[in-house]
């Protein structure tokens, strides 16, 4: 399961496939959130409609896309919430969640790191076999996101692995 994070609108998108497998479409969608609403209630929401995602399809990992820096502080604050509220959720559950940063997805998905949002959805479409990208871009991210995860798995996050293990040697 991929999850492109976000307060008003969380993409997710579900394929099946492994390395070196092409992957297939299971599910694609987005939940929402009210914007009227209070931040804590939204994300309320966002829990809830993931939940309903994980019940339906109960995937073996999740991918999250990593937060990163932008110029909207409070943008960035919500996107992290969203995030967290995914990743709590995931690790509820027993799953193991990995943080794929959206460079890293690029690169996966369109061989660019700096690809920009109509490569990556043209891509993901032509990867999955669909008749066009799906709408809107925070599904086709979601979608990239379980690509890239299906392909390198947590072999991309070697220095968060390292330092997990070294923490449990302590």
């Amino acid at each position: 399961m991929g999850i492109d994070p976000g307060l008003t609108r969380c993409g997710v998108g579900i394929v099946e496939g492994t390395v070196g497998r092409p992957p297939t479409l299971v599910a694609v969608g987005v939940v929402r959130s009210d914007p009227a609403l209070d931040v804590a209630r939204r994300l309320a929401e966002i829990a809830v409609g993931l939940e309903e995602w994980f019940d339906t399809y109960s995937p073996e990992a999740v991918a999250i896309e990593r937060v990163f820096a932008q110029h909207n502080l409070g943008s960035v604050i919500d996107t992290a919430q969203a995030s967290g509220v995914a990743a709590l959720i995931g690790a509820r559950r027993g799953l193991p969640v990995t943080f794929h940063t959206p460079s890293e997805v690029k690169a996966a998905v369109t061989g660019s790191g700096n690809a920009d949002k109509a490569q990556v959805g043209a891509m993901v479409a032509r990867i999955l076999k669909l008749s066009a990208p799906p709408k809107p871009a925070d599904a086709a991210d979601a979608l990239a996101l379980a690509i890239c995860h299906a392909w390198r798995g947590g072999h991309t996050n070697r220095y968060a692995a390292a330092a997990a293990e070294a923490r449990s040697r302590r």
